[in-house]
């Protein structure tokens, strides 16, 4: 047993030690990114949603008097949205109607 106890120690540190494969892979390619600036003039904030088809996507609250870019996630790009801002309160709603998606869309309020 004291004879088989350094063997079996040597083949293990060998075979800890030996050479391993690596694979290396460069990062995916990224989507193009799709933002909206929001340029928000009110004096209260506003929720900001992006719509198709009749389905709202909240994008982001931006406050009042604060101005904001928004990535646009989950919409390919070069499609066509309905961006919409509510005020918080319910009361007023400002809508850009056929915005295609392709870099930074600016949508100043009011």
């Amino acid at each position: 047993m004291r004879r088989i106890a350094p063997a079996l120690a040597a083949i293990m540190s060998l075979t800890a030690c030996g050479p391993r494969q690596v694979e290396v892979r460069t990062a995916p390619a990224q989507a193009s990114q799709v933002a909206v600036q929001v340029n928000n003039g009110l004096s209260q904030a506003v929720n900001v949603y992006a719509s198709v088809g009749g389905t709202d996507t909240f994008l982001r609250q931006v406050g009042a008097n604060q101005s904001a870019t928004i990535p646009v996630q989950g919409f390919a790009p070069g499609s066509s949205v309905t961006l919409k801002a509510v005020t918080v309160d319910g009361v007023r709603t400002f809508t850009r109607q056929n915005v295609t998606l392709t870099g930074t869309y600016v949508f100043p309020l009011p």
